[in-house]
């Protein structure tokens, strides 16, 4: 099952109602790991080297970094991009879909939008 690490202002209904559904997930959120205000090139280069494919609502800055981290040839585990505007209950669907039909080198260097 796939591993994840939520951005820092992601939505926590989003968090709370993935780990509901399927209590073994492995979902961290970037405060939880000692990042909270960090860069993000910092925050994609601690989701490479955990594993884990990045969950957040920035398409802006966040996809750059992510495009320029895969530019420079540096591992990236994968991006998923949530817009603000899908209802929770389907976010929480898609990222449980993502999490048990997929495995990680599926997504490497990908950036995924919701929804899928």
């Amino acid at each position: 099952m796939l591993a994840f690490l939520a951005d820092e202002n992601f939505d926590g209904d989003i968090i709370a109602g993935v780990r509901r559904r399927c209590p073994e997930i492995d979902i961290v959120r970037v405060q939880d790991v000692g990042l909270t205000r960090a860069d993000d090139p910092v925050i994609l280069a601690w989701a490479a080297d955990a594993g884990r494919l990045l969950l957040t609502h920035d398409v802006a800055t966040v996809t750059r970094d992510a495009y320029e981290r895969t530019g420079a040839g540096l591992p990236m585990p994968g991006v998923v991009e949530v817009p603000w505007l899908l209802p929770v209950g389907r976010a929480i669907e898609e990222i449980l879909l993502l999490a048990e039909c997929s495995g990680e080198a599926e997504w490497e260097g990908q950036i995924i939008y919701l929804p899928l």
